[in-house]
């Protein structure tokens, strides 16, 4: 099977279900924005030293494939993926958020994003998904979208937000808070 074949050469791709559109559609703008997100994950994984860390990443990575599927559907595809997005998926990010938030000293000013290495990617990660994210608002005003697919989204920025902190705390960076000057700014 060869990697090329031709058919987006003219700046169109299917969806699942054969459905023709342009590669700037809402959905495949989406989906993209997923795709790259799950890519930084993967350089996160690749570059951690941290076992578990690398763990929850191909767990999330996983989720990611199941989320960007369900983008790649649109809905009158007449099959639906094998597996969509639901409450126990959130659930899950909100699961390892509570015990990563509980490990850090309570927020009081902005944090600028940096760091440790570790930290600076998972604070781009955390960049990307938002943008993932307002891709699939803009989708969800468009067309239906299960709302399972947004909510994990936005949990899913604040379990980056909240791991690199853990990050930067594993690794002895001290944080850079904002406003300049206050109490945690160095």
């Amino acid at each position: 099977m060869k990697i090329y074949t031709r058919t987006g050469d003219k700046g169109e791709t299917s969806l699942f279900g054969g459905q023709r559109v342009a590669k700037d559609a809402l959905r495949v703008e989406a989906y993209g924005n997923v795709d790259e997100l799950n890519a930084h994950l993967g350089i996160v994984a690749a570059e951690s030293q941290d076992n578990e860390l690398r763990d929850l990443m191909a767990t999330i990575q996983d989720r990611l494939f199941v989320l960007g599927a369900e983008l790649a559907t649109p809905t009158n595809a007449g099959r639906a993926p094998q597996r969509m997005m639901n409450p126990d998926d959130i659930l899950f990010l909100e699961g390892r958020i509570d015990a990563a938030d509980a490990q850090l000293p309570r927020l009081t000013h902005f944090v600028l994003p940096g760091g440790s290495p570790e930290a600076s990617r998972l604070h781009i990660a955390r960049a990307v998904c938002r943008r993932a994210e307002r891709a699939c608002v803009t989708l969800s005003h468009a067309e239906p979208l299960n709302p399972s697919i947004l909510t994990f989204v936005n949990r899913l920025s604040d379990l980056l937000f909240v791991l690199a902190r853990i990050a930067n705390m594993r690794h002895g960076t001290q944080e850079k808070s904002w406003p300049p000057g206050g109490p945690d700014h160095q």
